[in-house]
């Protein structure tokens, strides 16, 4: 539910559900969208003129994580006859599955333009109701009706939701907040029975059950695997095993904050030229029309750190009909800012700079060359908080790639063209900042050179 259509002049059924002269509240048969020759599900759409281009970066984001994940494919209308038209209306609201012709999904621009509530909108165009509609909900939570007024108690109602054999989700995009419709502050209307700590009616995106249910509801073949935790594992399929010919898999990286941050820990995969058997790929996005972060990798080399430029990151893993081997093993975690670079040359700054950088920052970068290269940096500009031993603000470099390696040197106060050179093909860069005083930063550039 999303918590706009809560305050909303026009509060649907349930709050945000528009039911049409061809939907009942109780019934979702013969509404889910067609599926297409190709195995996908097209959805038609429409977005509003009325929407600023960073407003429809927002929306798009949304569809994103369905096409990556799922069968379903939102593409833009050209001359279907039916297909939903996304408008900036009253509140945020939508009908469930589809009706026919023109279906309006609400997408107010103050409160309503969030990838969590767009994601729950398109979700019940999709046929899905509230999670906590479901029939078997009272085994899972307890609503408190002394919290809810008499008037409101309506959208508390069950469906007779089919579940597609799912288990209950409390991290659905689909399920109330722990306070909706509350007629006291703060006041809880819905009470896990199991998991009393858990987070219920979160936006922040589709959970792997959701994920899971639209799979199984329109029958997609597909291989995908959402990854939502700031921190984890993710391996291919057989692992540690041979992994199995003729897959396409991919796994979403979705770190609820931050930059991602992924190594590879092992890597065995069927080398053939330009890696065109079996391969795996990474972008720096939900999709793979995001930038490459590394272009097909294939052999026995593991391929260096990769890090995104915002909190999601896509693994790709294809394999074709003929030699296979243990695939691949990798962790991930997540880092506020920073960058990994494998180009021949480069620049980087502290964020922000030439403007002061921020407090409370921890940021890395991590520089890879080559076999039988080795790395320069040199640091142009440096002006930050000076302390003895450099132990409030700092950037240190280190001989390797991890803190763990032998330090090159740690640097603050105000200095120019401090150089260090790597013993070997990695070198690691870390800047930190406290709480108190903030300055410029720094400016530094790199680039490899072969060993002599």
């Amino acid at each position: 539910m999303a918590a706009f259509s809560l305050q909303s002049a026009h509060v649907g059924y349930q709050g945000d559900i528009v039911l049409g002269n061809l939907r009942s509240a109780t019934s979702c048969d013969n509404c889910i969208w067609p599926k297409s020759d190709s195995g996908n599900v097209d959805v038609p759409y429409t977005l509003s003129s009325k929407y600023s281009d960073s407003e429809k970066k927002i929306i798009l984001g949304a569809m994103l994580e369905f096409e990556t994940l799922t069968c379903v494919k939102f593409v833009a209308r050209t001359d279907q006859r039916n297909y939903i038209a996304i408008k900036p209306d009253d509140g945020c609201r939508s009908a469930i599955g589809m009706v026919g012709g023109e279906q309006e999904i609400s997408l107010h621009r103050s409160g309503c333009l969030k990838k969590g509530i767009t994601q729950h909108e398109l979700n019940h165009a999709l046929g899905f109701y509230h999670e906590q509609a479901r029939t078997d909900r009272d085994e899972y939570v307890t609503i408190v009706t002394e919290n809810i007024n008499p008037d409101d108690l309506k959208h508390f109602d069950i469906v007779p939701t089919k579940n597609l054999g799912m288990k209950y989700d409390y991290e659905s995009v689909m399920h109330y907040s722990s306070t909706a419709f509350s007629n006291k502050p703060q006041q809880a209307t819905i009470v896990p029975r199991f998991n009393t700590s858990s987070t219920i009616g979160q936006r922040y995106g589709l959970s792997r059950l959701d994920v899971g249910k639209i799979n199984v509801l329109y029958g997609c073949d597909v291989c995908s695997t959402l990854l939502p935790t700031p921190k984890g594992t993710v391996s291919s399929a057989n692992y540690p095993s041979n992994y199995q010919d003729n897959t396409s898999c991919v796994w979403l990286i979705r770190t609820p904050s931050q930059r991602v941050l992924l190594e590879f820990e092992d890597f065995d995969v069927q080398s053939s030229p330009d890696c065109d058997s079996d391969y795996v790929k990474v972008y720096g996005g939900a999709s793979r029309t995001a930038p490459v972060l590394l272009e097909k990798a294939c052999g026995g080399i593991i391929p260096p750190p990769l890090m995104s430029s915002s909190n999601l990151m896509l693994l790709e893993f294809v394999s074709d009909g003929e030699v296979t081997g243990r695939g691949f093993k990798a962790s991930y975690g997540t880092v506020q800012c920073g960058n990994t670079f494998h180009q021949p040359s480069g620049t980087f700054t502290s964020p922000g700079f030439p403007e002061d950088y921020l407090p409370l920052l921890e940021c890395i970068w991590l520089i890879t060359a080559p076999e039988g290269f080795m790395i320069t940096l040199r640091i142009n500009q440096l002006n930050v908080e000076y302390s003895v031993y450099c132990r409030l603000d700092y950037l240190s470099v280190f001989d390797g790639d991890g803190p763990s390696a032998p330090l090159i040197g740690t640097y603050c106060g105000s200095r120019e063209n401090i150089v260090g050179t790597s013993s070997g093909t990695s070198m690691f860069i870390l800047f930190h900042s406290d709480h108190s005083e903030q300055m410029s930063g720094f400016e530094a550039s790199y680039q490899f050179g072969r060993f002599i």
